[in-house]
């Protein structure tokens, strides 16, 4: 015979997953984190090395001809995580018997990918403007948005990932010139540690 506490906890699993996204991958966060590292790494290489420390004058990209090829790596980038994340988080759902794509996962995906899109065509309209350290805070204030937002349709815990790129993004509107070492703690650092975290609890 069950115990009434087992039978609980089965109750509070189903509702779950009925009502929110459960195959967010810690893995897949380590992996981004990673990305983001890389990528931070060799934007630092085309904007600043060797002539410049970090902090000095971003306006310098644009003398230096790297426009272009910094916006390519951020596609790149940003193609390579969301495959990453699709793929992994498949497997998670294939592991668990869980669908993927049901509607706590549209939520979810509405939730984050709508501030996020409106984030993205304003970084492009500001870089197009010659505003180039200011698409650094941008980039970080509607993406942290939007992991706030979708957190209520999956692990609460993207919740405090939300609540820090938000706060980074704020630091860097007031110290610009510091967008890319800002960018990389929060989408490098900040999603290593987030996706520990959620695989040493969940995945593990």
């Amino acid at each position: 015979m069950r115990k009434p506490e087992q039978e609980l906890a089965d109750i509070k699993s189903m509702m779950e997953q009925s009502t929110r996204f459960l195959s967010l991958s810690g893995l897949s966060g380590i992996l981004i984190g990673t990305y983001a590292l890389i990528s931070s790494a060799i934007a630092y290489y085309w904007i600043y090395y060797p002539d410049y420390p970090v902090g000095v004058s971003m306006s310098e990209v644009y003398g230096n001809g790297n426009l272009a090829s910094l916006m390519y790596l951020g596609l790149g980038v940003l193609g390579i995580s969301i495959a990453t994340s699709w793929w992994l988080s498949r497997q998670k759902s294939k592991h668990n018997s869980l669908q993927l794509w049901t509607a706590p996962s549209r939520r979810f995906l509405q939730a984050l990918f709508v501030p996020v899109l409106a984030g993205g065509l304003f970084c492009i309209a500001i870089i197009h403007e010659g505003m180039l350290a200011q698409a650094f805070p941008a980039m970080l204030l509607f993406y942290g948005a939007g992991l706030l937002h979708a957190s209520s349709f999956t692990l609460d815990n993207l919740k405090f990932l939300g609540y820090g790129q938000i706060i980074l993004g704020v630091i860097n509107a007031f110290l610009p010139d510091w967008g890319l070492l800002l960018w990389a703690m929060g989408f490098g650092i900040f999603h290593i540690i987030y996706g520990s975290l959620i695989y040493n609890r969940y995945d593990r």
